[in-house]
């Protein structure tokens, strides 16, 4: 029925319904594959609170300012030697800035009372990781051993991945050795990742080469090949999902519209 109260078009609302939705269908689909490819956000994003250390004169005024007190700053006095000067002036060193995210409401004020625009806010925001390769990251990088981190993190998470590198941990603190638990794993779980993984392992014990920026490169190579494989997958289902609509959805949609049309006609 119409605002007039004349009756419409039989099926009219159920047409231009399809209508939409069929040229819906012809568009490129912009779903964001999140987490596995990360969102394209704007420089202003209010994400994680960065300083800028060169900046930072340990005048404190973010910490006394702070509503939640979440901001830790530790510093020590340096003498500095200034020509022409009766004696030397002093200068306070930044040794520790920390600021504990889940006491943060995110309000801004320290970055707004900072004199010399030491603190500002960057666009990242997430905190948690689930990848392997990024909590061996995190572990390394806290001072732990490989074969430690390993354990740590196989203790941590669950999967079957998890549960090797914790039983690799734990021959290798029973007494095997190192090689030969680490070939056990690599035997155990044969991928691309996980001899990449063993490889960077050794070339540290071997060469003394630092193991936080390898598994940072490996985690970084893992996620771009797990977006390339979801897009993959997305391509391949799209004729898969468009050819079910056109042999299923458009003859039901068909039958409804004739369906109301006869009803209206009789």
């Amino acid at each position: 029925m119409t605002d007039d109260g004349e009756r419409g078009t039989p099926g009219k609302g159920l047409v231009q319904g399809l209508a939409v939705t069929l040229k819906t269908m012809t568009r490129r689909s912009t779903t964001r594959q999140y987490p596995d490819v990360e969102p394209d956000l704007p420089p202003r994003s209010r994400g994680v609170i960065a300083l800028l250390e060169e900046n930072c004169t340990v005048c404190m005024l973010c910490a006394r300012e702070c509503p939640d007190w979440c901001i830790y700053i530790d510093s020590h006095k340096e003498e500095v030697l200034v020509p022409g000067a009766a004696r030397a002036r002093q200068r306070n060193v930044l040794d520790r800035f920390d600021i504990d995210f889940a006491l943060c409401m995110y309000c801004g004020i320290c970055i707004e009372v900072c004199p010399f625009d030491a603190l500002h806010w960057t666009p990242e925001f997430e905190y948690a990781e689930t990848d392997v390769l990024d909590l061996l990251h995190i572990a390394v990088e806290a001072g732990l051993t490989p074969l430690r981190a390993l354990g740590e993190v196989g203790r941590r998470r669950g999967g079957v991945l998890a549960g090797e590198l914790r039983a690799t941990a734990t021959m290798a603190a029973l007494g095997v050795p190192r090689g030969q638990a680490l070939d056990r794993l690599i035997r155990r779980c044969p991928s691309d990742g996980v001899t990449a993984l063993v490889a960077a392992i050794r070339r540290t014990e071997r060469h003394g080469a630092p193991l936080g920026p390898a598994l940072s490169g490996l985690a970084a190579d893992a996620r771009t090949q797990r977006a390339q494989r979801l897009r993959e997958r997305a391509a391949r289902a799209a004729p898969k999902i468009q050819l079910v609509v056109a042999l299923l959805l458009v003859p039901a949609t068909m039958l409804l519209v004739a369906a109301a049309l006869t009803a209206a006609l009789l």
